[in-house]
């Protein structure tokens, strides 16, 4: 079936009052207060269809729903529903009765809420005529239609922002944490050529070998820290530390005094 076999029904309001309305000697417009509006022609129920393009407003029997009159509204606001100059209650419409003859007749309502919804239901299926034709339009012709130009404009620029850049741990180039003890502290691996632990003098004292005293922890030149006492080979030990001894031919006491190698305590 085609959509113009379709009927729609936009608007009902159960109250509306038909006026017989003097002919319009000027373009001034139409004004409610040349009718009687206390003795309206008639009195029913106004619905208001559409099929297709074309919007009807039906004035209807309250009970039977018999049509009293038809008026085919293809444009609005046009000649086929017009408001008057002096009231929103008040509209002229031009009815027809399906052989070519049209009359102007006055509807009013009582309520200013039901006059509202009448206008904006004409208001609402026109604009929707709109659309339609525009979307045919468009489908007929797609190049026609706007464009989306997403293009730079002549000294547009872009800004990019790029915030808390790191760098992955373990590339090239980054130092990676040494892993703590269990108590929080690095510990430092022992010096090198050092086969067991070495005793360092306390502070201010020093002792001496062979008949000179022993340079303190820290006193090297350079500020290296100098362990004590320094590696000599095997056998100048031995020499410088027994001195004399090795030539003392027996006497123990002769060992005893200064000047001769021992350590003095």
């Amino acid at each position: 079936m085609e959509e113009s076999e379709y009927e729609s029904v936009l608007c009902v309001k159960p109250e509306v009052h038909v006026y017989r309305i003097p002919p319009r000697a000027t373009n001034r417009g139409y004004r409610a207060s040349e009718w009687q509006l206390d003795q309206p022609s008639w009195s029913g129920r106004l619905r208001i269809t559409a099929k297709g393009k074309v919007a009807y407003i039906k004035l209807e029997d309250r009970t039977s729903g018999e049509l009293f009159a038809q008026a085919p509204v293809d444009q609005f606001p046009g000649t086929a529903v017009e408001s008057v100059t002096d009231s929103s209650r008040y509209f002229v419409i031009r009815i027809e009765d399906g052989n070519g003859r049209r009359a102007f007749i006055g509807i009013g309502f009582g309520d200013r809420g039901d006059a509202f919804d009448f206008n904006v239901a004409l208001q609402d299926h026109f604009k929707w005529v709109k659309q339609q034709c525009e979307f045919a339009k468009q489908a007929q012709n797609p190049d026609e239609g706007p464009k989306l130009d997403l293009g730079f404009k002549e000294g547009q620029t872009i800004k990019i922002n790029i915030a808390n850049m790191r760098k992955k741990e373990g590339a090239v180039g980054t130092p990676r944490a040494r892993p703590a003890s269990a108590g929080g502290l690095s510990l430092l691996p022992p010096p090198p050529g050092g086969k067991g632990s070495t005793l360092i003098p306390p502070s201010g004292e020093q002792l001496s070998v062979g008949g000179s005293p022993a340079q303190p922890a820290g006193s090297a030149s350079g500020g290296a820290t100098e362990l004590w006492p320094q590696s000599k080979p095997a056998a100048a030990a031995t020499a410088d530390i027994w001195g004399d001894f090795t030539k003392s031919t027996g006497s123990s006491s002769s060992s005893s005094q200064p000047g001769t190698g021992w350590v003095q305590f």
